[in-house]
């Protein structure tokens, strides 16, 4: 069993749901599985507030979920119980009175640098590796699919909430009537949609509009919505659109175990940045990344590697209809994005398997928390 220890995890909020929502998850699994104190700074509770319905945005400072939340400021002035651990979260700045604190003490707290998550193979040379900066160590702790990464964030009790929840057909009825949707045909297609801007997703929109089965797509409140302006002007939480064999329903922004209800209930789900797209391959269904769009192409290179990765047991035919819609639909390319779904489903039986078979094979070498506990277990002794 390991130590108790005080953490200070900072985050600010960049692509206001994703830093937070990974940040959050990984301070309650310290909490709740391993027995830590934790102190989540934040520099937006109001972004905050909307993917956690117990925060008081206006509070500085308040504990929810067995988690010190409490507010970056710009004048920020270090607690005086400082951390044993003390993370930065994807690459943020430390408050330089954070530093100084951590300069003037003894034996300095263990300071890691939390890295966003990626397939690629070099970080498995660079996890873990520690750097000199202001006389301090600082540590580099990569998130990844391998066995030498830092793991990926999934909560003990998740499978068994999910498998519970696919099991019992009703419970996506019960979902739907509480969110005020009517009844869909039981042949339904479900989709769940939350990605950036595409210009490939009026294409699709167009295409789903002649398909041959009912086609439900659900879309939370996000960026994605801007790419449907000329289809679907005004569209807001609330708006019902049904168009050929598609209906739309605009959902309101919902909190993170909605957020997982609304991708188990789905038979695929099209998501971005980091938390939505490790939650997408937790619930075992299909799924299409939309990865954040970097300077040069870079997040190209980070998108092919989960592609090796996570197709390389697949048919030829259906690694290569996946890889192309996920192109396309990054690409904003819609001709090729409907090229694309149309082989996508001819292999459809194939991705299902895939799919519900992937979490295990993901997660074969442990969970990201266990995993940082145990660094800062063996370098803290």
């Amino acid at each position: 069993m390991s130590a108790v220890r005080l953490w200070d995890i900072f985050c600010t909020v960049v692509d206001n749901y994703g830093d937070i929502g990974v940040t959050w998850r990984l301070a309650r699994q310290l909490v709740d599985e391993h027995d830590q104190q934790v102190r989540l700074w934040v520099d937006d509770l109001n972004s905050f507030a909307r993917i956690c319905r117990a925060l008081d945005p206006t509070r500085p400072q308040q504990v929810c979920q067995g988690v010190d939340i409490r507010l970056w400021p710009l004048d920020f002035h270090a607690d005086p119980q400082l951390a044993d651990i003390v993370i930065e979260a994807f690459a943020c700045t430390l408050p330089s009175r954070q530093i100084e604190a951590m300069q003037q003490r003894q034996q300095p707290p263990l300071w890691i640098n939390l890295e966003y998550l990626t397939a690629e193979a070099w970080i498995d040379d660079c996890h873990g590796l520690p750097s000199r900066q202001q006389g301090l160590n600082k540590f580099f702790f990569f998130p990844g699919f391998s066995e030498r990464s830092g793991g990926l964030i999934c909560e003990r009790s998740l499978r068994l909430q999910r498998e519970r929840w696919q099991a019992a057909t009703s419970l996506r009825q019960q979902w739907l009537a509480e969110l005020g949707l009517p009844p869909a045909a039981e042949n339904s297609l479900f989709l769940s949609l939350f990605t950036y801007e595409s210009t490939a997703l009026p294409a699709l929109i167009q295409h789903w509009q002649q398909a041959a089965q009912p086609i439900v797509c659900l879309i939370p409140q996000g960026r994605s919505l801007i790419s449907l302006a000329d289809l679907i002007p005004n569209a807001a939480p609330g708006l019902h659109w049904q168009q050929g064999a598609l209906t739309i329903h605009i959902l309101p922004m919902t909190d993170q175990p909605g957020y997982d209800q609304l991708l188990w209930s789905c038979d695929l789900n099209l998501v971005r940045g980091e938390d939505s797209f490790l939650r997408a391959q937790w619930a075992a269904r299909p799924f299409i990344w939309h990865i954040y769009p970097q300077q040069e192409a870079a997040h190209l290179d980070k998108l092919d590697a989960f592609l090796q990765r996570y197709c390389a047991t697949l048919s030829a035919p259906c690694r290569q209809a996946i890889t192309a819609l996920s192109h396309a639909y990054d690409a904003g390319d819609g001709e090729s994005a409907v090229s694309a779904w149309k082989e996508v489903m001819s292999c459809w039986p194939e991705w299902q398997k895939h799919a519900a078979e992937w979490p295990r094979q993901a997660l074969a070498g442990g969970d990201l928390a266990s995993r940082l506990v145990i660094f800062c277990e063996n370098r803290l002794k």
